[in-house]
């Protein structure tokens, strides 16, 4: 099963503080772990939300609006995509994960991602074949 990771922002990621370089090479040693199991499918950090825009659709109209935004429990500063054989093994992957900043509060939330499968039920033959 594919996992999505998503690293929940914090007032430091918003505030673009750069971890120690003891951090930084645990998170690199973690990551190099997730490749060497065949774990890790991809990931990468993100901008802090002032660089970042929202699109809102309503009432048929869309908005842009520029960040940043004030609340940081609902904004992303990184992500991974993991492939596991379950969710708890995603767990389990996830609890090893070194603390972004030692003594501070840090959040993962882990989501399944649909399979094609599970997605849709009128797959016709050739739909497989197509790669989005």
């Amino acid at each position: 099963m594919r996992v999505m990771v998503i690293a929940k922002a914090t007032k430091y990621s918003e505030a673009q503080a750069a971890p120690s370089e003891q951090t930084l090479a645990a998170m690199g040693r973690y990551n190099e772990e997730l490749v060497k199991a065949g774990i890790m499918v991809g990931g990468e950090g993100l901008h802090p939300s002032n660089r970042g825009k929202r699109v809102r659709f309503q009432g048929g109209r869309e908005t842009v609006i520029d960040g940043p935004f004030a609340e940081t429990k609902e904004l992303i500063a990184g992500y991974w995509l993991w492939q596991v054989t379950s969710m708890e093994e995603a767990v389990t992957w996830a609890r090893r994960c070194p603390a972004p900043l030692p003594g501070e509060e840090a959040e993962l939330e882990l989501r399944p991602i649909f399979d094609e499968e599970e997605f849709c039920t009128d797959v016709t033959p050739e739909q497989p074949e197509q790669k989005t």
